[in-house]
Formats: C-alpha cells, structure tokens, sequence
C-alpha cells in the first residue's frame, strides 16, 4: 500500500539555485521540492531554464550557487567519481530519445546494465523484454533507431532509463515533436509507471495538458524563477497573470484541452 504523499520522504530539494551561461542568467533563486511517488511537471515557455535545472537535478551541469539535494546528499559539490552512485539511483529521458543509432534496441537497453552492473546475459535478455512490454513495444530488440518512429524512439528511451530500476527519472520534453495521438500515448506511460512502480519524477515540458494528465504539483518558471507551485487544478485557477497567460496561450493553440467542472479534461485524439 503507498503511503500518503505527505508521509512519503523527500527525495529532492532544491534550494537557491543560480544559473548563469557567459552574461546571460538561467535561472535565480530557484527553489523546490519532491517526494517519492511524486510526479512534478515543470512548466514554463521557450527559454525560461526548464531543461538548464533537469540537467543540474541530474549532475550534468553544476549550478553557480546554491544546493541541490538527492536523497538527502548535496550533489553540487561531488566531483565526477562521487557523483556515479548518484547517478544510478536516476534514470534521464532525454528530450530526442538519445539513442546510440548504430546499436539495436537491445543493446541500447542492455547499456546501462552492462555499464554498471555484472548482471548475466541472460539476466539482461529477460529484463530487456520486461522493459519493452511495459512500455508497449515488445518483440522490436533486434531493430536500429533509425527503424523506429519518433513514439517508439521515445518509449525505448524511457525502457532505457528504467534498466536499473532508478528512484527518480527526469524526463525532458517527453512529447516533443509528437503527434497529438504518440503524445498521449507517452503521457500516459508516465502515469501508468507512477502508480505500477511509485516511479518519482520531474518532468520538464511546455506541453500543459500532458502535465494536467501526469502531475501531482505544477512547478511554473518564469524569467528563471518558480513563481508557483500548485496542484494542477489551483494552478489552472491561478491568480498570476503569467501563469494566467501560459494557460490561455495553451487553450488557444489546442482542441485536445478543454476546461471541465472540477479540472482539465483531455480529449480522445487520433494522430493527424
């Protein structure tokens, strides 16, 4: 039985982050927090340091102040060799799937296992095939990237970052360059892995009713700054006007979301 989101402990907190690259500021002051079994979506338009803080939650980057803690460890000041345990606990999504292209769908997600583990061969082979039924791909281990559509490049992408079972998986603009029907289809892994696996995960996007159908909390950024966190309800009432702004935006440009009594209903969608 999963416990209640506010007796689940804290996986990730975020406290004064700066970012800057040459003279241009990222991110100032940003601040946050996450459970286990907790899905945040980290909202925000083009430019606001939505992926510039998904890389400094995975260490990929550091930040110019401030802390970052993962399981109860500040990872900023860890060099490289310490930062690897670190590492395996996360699983990352990457915005274009980030597939090796001249690797099989099998070796792509035998990689990580290979990398960090001793697990056997045939361990491997049967975790591969668990991986690509859970994410609705079985059967397709033998393929090339370039074989496979930008929805299935996606969901291997995901079965990759859950090889080694990781505690958080950061997802960066899960449907990106999707068709509304391969979007949804992504949208609703993310929440089918939450409740089958308690999977705790922040998801950067723009795409505003992926996060209404996968979010615990809406984490909002602007000019580098969370300006509101919120359930996805309060925050579609927000009284911010920037975040009033983004949701009309979103309304005006999609069919697909439409308000309904109580919350935000996503329509059925065929792929155009």
């Amino acid at each position: 039985m999963v416990e209640p989101m506010s007796e689940q402990p804290e996986i990730l907190r975020i406290q004064g982050i700066h970012k800057a690259f040459n003279a241009h500021r990222v991110l100032a002051g940003i601040d946050l927090s996450l459970r286990a079994c907790e899905t945040v979506s980290v909202l925000g338009g083009s430019g606001s340091g939505k992926t510039t803080l998904l890389r400094l939650i995975a260490g990929l980057i550091t930040p110019d102040r401030g802390q970052i803690f993962l399981f109860g460890q500040d990872i900023v000041p860890l060099t490289e060799r310490e930062l690897v345990p670190v590492r395996r606990r996360i699983g990352v999504v990457f915005q274009g799937a980030a597939l090796f292209d001249s690797l099989s769908v099998y070796e792509n997600i035998a990689f990580p296992l290979r990398l960090h583990t001793r697990t056997s061969e045939q361990e491997i082979r049967a975790r591969v095939a668990e991986l690509l039924k859970r994410v609705g791909l079985p059967g397709i281990e033998g393929q090339l990237p370039a074989e496979l559509s930008g929805g299935m490049k996606k969901r291997v992408g995901i079965a990759r970052a859950l090889a080694l079972q990781p505690e958080v998986v950061l997802f960066d603009e899960p449907t990106a360059g999707l068709d509304p029907k391969n979007a949804r289809t992504i949208c609703q892994l993310i929440a089918q892995l939450r409740r089958d696996l308690c999977e705790t995960s922040v998801v950067v996007t723009h795409d505003l009713q992926c996060a209404f159908a996968i979010s615990d909390q809406i984490a909002f950024v602007h000019q580098g700054e969370i300006i509101e966190v919120a359930s996805p309800e309060a925050f579609l009432h927000s009284s911010r006007p920037e975040a009033q702004i983004f949701v009309n935006g979103a309304f005006e440009q999609t069919s697909r979301l439409r308000p309904v009594e109580g919350g935000i209903s996503w329509n059925s969608v065929e792929a155009a």
